[in-house]
């Protein structure tokens, strides 16, 4: 006896992988239809259903009424079919954001924690090549959301950002498709680890012993790189531009931490003195790629700077 969707749906919401993947794969094709329906036969259709998908995968714990869950996922495409036209309007216009969730409700992360999936997801984001997994980590697990800030920190253009993220948004649904009835690494872990050595180091950082953070974390030939200034350099450089922020009375607080295998991203709230409250943006995303677990090259954004 097939399983009915309100089964499914609660199923899914306790952290049913494979539950999810029987519940897309039921409404494919009514959510396909409606792509077609609205913006006819051709890559933009195909975008919006894998769109709709990951939308899914993340808000699954939204559906109410569990019995209309075709009707959910349709509407979902339906709204990035309305996203997708806004933004080919010659206009401009905001950055749709259909996967950002309402304000006070949990973030892509405690999304992924409550319905247990997030061992799942990980390790589909880990399956894919690098570039399209920064793109793909910074666009719905950070606060650079927009295909702006994303072009402006990864010195892309938008259009190849565009191209990337849905490239990896396709082979994301493919390989969750693929391995909703698995089992799979325990992600938590690392996670928890980076989480840690993030808050231990800006720690250290702000008592002035940043090179103490570079010396255990950096490899000794990583670079890095301040995108809204372009100054660039090694090891030495970071110090000693970190030093000079301190003795200007620049603090920084850990807002969140993003970790992939080879991608790191940390967000900080960055608090200019009193004395000089404009000295410095008020946010900041460390990028480090990685190399063997150690930083190879960090790149320093500004959103508020960098985003036009």
């Amino acid at each position: 006896m097939a399983i009915n969707d309100s089964e499914l749906v609660q199923r899914a919401q306790n952290g049913d992988a494979t539950a999810l993947g029987l519940l897309l794969e039921r409404h494919e094709a009514g959510m396909r239809a409606v792509a077609l329906s609205l913006l006819g036969h051709g890559p933009d259709a195909e975008d919006a259903v894998q769109d709709a998908m990951v939308t899914a995968i993340r808000r699954v714990g939204e559906i109410r009424d569990r019995d209309a869950a075709g009707a959910w996922l349709r509407a979902v495409v339906r709204n990035n079919c309305r996203m997708r036209f806004r933004a080919t309007r010659p206009t401009p216009v905001a950055d749709p954001e259909p996967f950002l969730p309402p304000a006070a409700t949990p973030g892509p992360e405690e999304l992924i924690e409550q319905t247990a999936m997030r061992d799942w997801v990980w390790h589909a984001i880990g399956e894919l090549s690098e570039t399209d997994r920064l793109v793909l980590m910074l666009r719905h697990f950070s606060g650079v959301t927009s295909y702006d800030q994303i072009a402006a920190l990864c010195a892309l253009p938008v259009g190849t950002v565009r191209s990337r993220l849905n490239h990896a948004r396709q082979k994301m649904v493919m390989s969750l498709r693929a391995t909703a009835d698995l089992a799979h690494p325990d992600s938590s872990a690392r996670a928890a680890s980076r989480q840690r050595e993030a808050a231990d180091a800006v720690a250290t950082a702000m008592r002035g012993d940043f090179h103490q953070v570079v010396g255990e974390l950096w490899r000794p030939d990583a670079s890095f790189l301040i995108r809204s200034s372009g100054l660039h350099g090694g090891t030495d450089r970071v110090v000693h531009t970190m030093e000079g922020d301190l003795q200007a009375g620049v603090s920084q607080r850990l807002v969140s931490v993003v970790a992939g295998d080879d991608v790191l991203i940390w967000e900080t709230e960055v608090i200019s003195p009193s004395s000089d409250p404009g000295h410095c943006p008020p946010s900041a995303v460390w990028l480090h790629s990685l190399e063997g677990g150690r930083v190879r090259s960090m790149t320093l954004f500004h959103p508020e700077i960098s985003a036009n």
